[in-house]
């Protein structure tokens, strides 16, 4: 079963909930509302390139950029 964030379109609340089917309605446990929406999930994962080694970086482990991980990407200044 999956974990999903939902949003009540009527009071505001956030909360998680466990779905057996994807199109399953869940109402608001703070309000009761059954106007809810997912959200987009937060969580991510990524895994080593084609290459197996590590991400190329033009600014090696020095970069602060938790978004990067010491490698190039769009959110970091290096």
């Amino acid at each position: 079963m999956p974990m999903y964030e939902f949003r009540c379109n009527k009071c505001g609340g956030t909360f998680e909930e466990l779905v057996f089917a994807s199109d399953e309605t869940v109402p608001c446990p703070l309000c009761g509302s059954a106007d809810t929406e997912k959200m987009m999930s937060r969580c991510a994962h990524k895994t080593a390139g084609a290459g197996g080694g590590e991400a190329a970086s033009s600014h090696g482990s020095s970069c602060s950029c938790a978004g990067c991980s010491g490698g190039n990407c769009a959110s970091c200044a290096h």
